[in-house]
């Protein structure tokens, strides 16, 4: 009996002391591997692309998908003639503004600088300063005009406001052809409050050019003066939550605009979710700025009237060509204007079509 129970104790250390060392030998061969997986992806990374120069690009907002998409043109761009593009700010702790980063960028030495400008005067001196310590500028989108930027980079602002005064005046035919119908309506017609949304930290005259193309238009297209009012509506763009609670203000008036027109991606988004909050969907038309998948979508959903669409890519690429021919030749052209095409319900779906095709 007590030898019978000894040997069985015995037969358990066997198995257990096996087992252990087994344990052990899984261990070490799999930390082997994985060790061996680790160095080998080390050993590639650090092998270092040189590349011939180093631009950065600096921007309010790097997270936007307008800035993303603008940058992912410039990076394709300058990857083709090995330079590397780097959007500042998104792998640094903390938020800059575009001034801040221009001191960031000047103080590294960069090869060149893309930046969204605008016409303050600390921006100006910055923009010289970089020039003067032989680093290029070009503005891009936002421009400096009395600075030593090499060239703008942009959109046509004049010919925006003309298309969202067009688009307007096609709401107010609209307006025109329901109170028609209507025919009691005709006689006290209410006027269509159209607001303009500006940032408040702007000083972009980009922003007054559309207002001013906007206006015009309507004028050429014999609307009265009766038949709408713009007014211009300031929006605290210093964080997302700042813009969405300027929006949102609009909403809680005793009046609340028959047209929302939103000069920048951001605004756009804001609008159109404070639309569908406050159950203002076929109320309140918004003409909006960009083509983000979610801005397209409302327009496939009938909330977002129309929607600015800007060749990104393009724009992007423009700001390398302009570094490249300016290293090149010592000088570039002074203006690149990006393609615009307009996004509404009559060429949303194809527009989608495209899009899914691209992908």
């Amino acid at each position: 009996m007590g030898t019978q129970e000894t040997t069985n104790k015995l037969n358990k250390q066997r198995m257990l002391l096996l087992t252990t060392v087994l344990f052990t030998l899984a261990t070490l061969v799999v930390g082997a591997l994985v060790f061996r997986f680790y160095m080998a992806d080390f050993g590639k990374a650090s092998e270092a692309t040189e590349y011939d120069k180093y631009y950065v690009m600096i921007t309010d907002n790097y997270k936007a998908d307008f800035w993303q998409a603008v940058y992912k043109g410039a990076f394709d761009a300058a990857k083709e003639q090995n330079i590397y593009v780097d959007l500042l700010g998104q792998n640094i702790a903390g938020d800059y503004s575009c001034e801040q980063l221009m001191k960031i960028a000047i103080a590294s030495q960069v090869d060149g600088i893309i930046v969204f400008a605008n016409e303050s005067e600390e921006m100006t001196n910055l923009i010289n300063e970089a020039d003067d310590k032989g680093i290029p500028v070009i503005t891009l989108y936002g421009d400096s005009t009395k600075s030593k930027r090499r060239s703008f980079v942009g959109v046509g602002s004049y010919n925006i406001g003309r298309e969202y005064g067009r688009q307007i005046f096609n709401i107010i035919k609209e307006k025109r052809r329901e109170d028609f119908i209507e025919s009691e309506k005709m006689g006290h017609r209410k006027t269509m409050q159209i607001a303009v949304l500006v940032n408040t930290d702007s000083q972009d005259s980009g922003q007054n050019i559309i207002i001013s193309g906007l206006q015009e238009t309507l004028d050429q297209e014999n609307a009265t003066n009766s038949e709408f009012s713009i007014s211009i509506v300031p929006v605290d763009n210093k964080n997302p939550f700042s813009v969405e609670e300027s929006i949102r203000d609009i909403f809680l008036n005793d009046t609340v605009p028959d047209v929302i027109v939103c000069l920048n991606e951001q605004n756009t988004i804001c609008a159109y979710q404070a639309v569908v909050d406050f159950n203002k969907v076929g109320d309140v038309n918004i003409l909006g700025y960009y083509n983000s998948e979610s801005i397209v979508n409302a327009i496939d959903k009938g909330i977002v009237y129309a929607t600015i669409s800007i060749d990104t890519r393009q724009m992007g690429q423009y700001c390398i060509e302009a570094l490249s021919d300016f290293y090149d030749y010592g000088t570039t052209s002074e203006y690149f204007t990006a393609d615009v095409t307009l996004i509404n319900g009559k060429n949303v779906a194809e527009y989608l079509i495209k899009e899914e095709s691209d992908e």
